[in-house]
């Protein structure tokens, strides 16, 4: 990978970063205690139970891409950055935005 694509992925990278903050935000809102003494109805109220359990996990999951974005973030100039550890070859940049701790490219990943 050289220094533009680098650089480019650096900045996919950045805005993935703040699209996932602004959903974190967003999901916060949604995934708030849904209160026992709301007057909603029986089944109204287990939909926004569900809801917000749903909510919850999407939550967790944006959390998890952050922190695995944020850490590729910082790797990316490392020498061994986007180069497949089973074959050498690059992993495209496609591959390290979707999955940012991916050490294989496809190929080496399918094998396994």
């Amino acid at each position: 990978m050289n220094m533009e694509e680098k650089r480019e992925l650096k900045r996919k990278i950045k805005e993935e970063i703040e699209a996932q903050r602004i959903l974190i935000a967003s999901l916060s809102e949604t995934s708030k205690p849904v209160a026992p003494d709301n007057a909603i109805g029986r089944l109204s109220r287990m939909e926004a139970l569900n809801d917000r359990a749903v909510s919850e996990a999407s939550l967790n999951a944006a959390r998890h891409k952050l922190a695995r974005l944020e850490t590729a973030l910082g790797k990316v100039d490392q020498p061994d950055f986007g180069i497949c550890v089973g074959c050498d070859s690059p992993i495209p940049p496609g591959r390290i935005l979707l999955m940012p701790e991916a050490t294989l490219c496809v190929p080496c990943a399918e094998k396994d």
